[in-house]
């Protein structure tokens, strides 16, 4: 009984700390969308974790993490915010993370309220596409359930056990900066707090270079 009240107890604690993570219904793409816009990056293969911080009290706000599997690379996003018609998504899986894509889903989550704390690794081939074959099966995560889904992609990872599943943005990147190899860089910018303009705004520069090549 002890137990199970504490339980609750940090899942509400969760709830109410990770509000970054807001959930909101989107109807997923078709698979025709989804094999249409794949993108094969030629890079190693590799994850990449990312933490988005609040500036003014350090608190984690988001999980998510880069997925660059040898069949494609994507971006699992649990619970995420971001969402353009040019980039296909089903469940919490973003696809056809191009350079441009990837890019734009670093700068959106790095505002004057918060940065992103960018952590890569490199994995075997078959490790990235274990962790791609675990994202797409995740499913839709509940609101404020990011590090809780991503920490459990990771922690059934090959090489990656000592990362346990959690609640908390910040424990899971603490725990992921202690994988022999990561490297890490912070992005930090002043752009204004409401992402939803960043989005907009790509998203019509995409769009716009999509119907330009179309007409050509």
């Amino acid at each position: 009984m002890v137990m199970k009240l504490r339980w609750l107890m940090l899942a509400l604690v969760a709830t109410v700390t990770l509000s970054g993570c807001d959930a909101s219904f989107r109807p997923d793409a078709s698979p025709e969308e989804v094999a249409r816009f794949a993108y094969r990056h030629d890079g190693p293969p590799e994850i990449v974790l990312y933490t988005m911080i609040n500036n003014r009290t350090g608190n984690g706000a988001h999980s998510s993490m880069l997925i660059n599997a040898p069949s494609q690379r994507v971006v699992f996003d649990p619970a995420g915010s971001v969402a353009l018609r040019t980039v296909p998504e089903v469940d919490d899986v973003l696809y056809g993370v191009t350079p441009e894509v990837r890019q734009f889903y670093e700068s959106a989550h790095a505002r004057s309220t918060y940065h992103v704390r960018i952590q890569s690794v490199r994995v075997a081939p078959e490790v990235a596409e274990m962790a791609l074959r675990l994202a797409e099966a995740n499913g839709p995560a509940p609101a404020s359930q990011c590090a809780l889904s991503t920490s459990g992609v990771i922690s059934r990872l090959p090489g990656f056990e000592s990362v346990e599943r959690g609640w908390f943005p910040n424990r899971v990147a603490e725990q992921f900066a202690r994988i022999p190899g990561v490297t890490e860089r912070k992005l930090y910018e002043d752009d204004d707090e409401d992402k939803e303009k960043a989005v907009a705004e790509f998203e019509a520069q995409q769009l716009a270079r999509l119907q330009r090549a179309q007409a050509q």
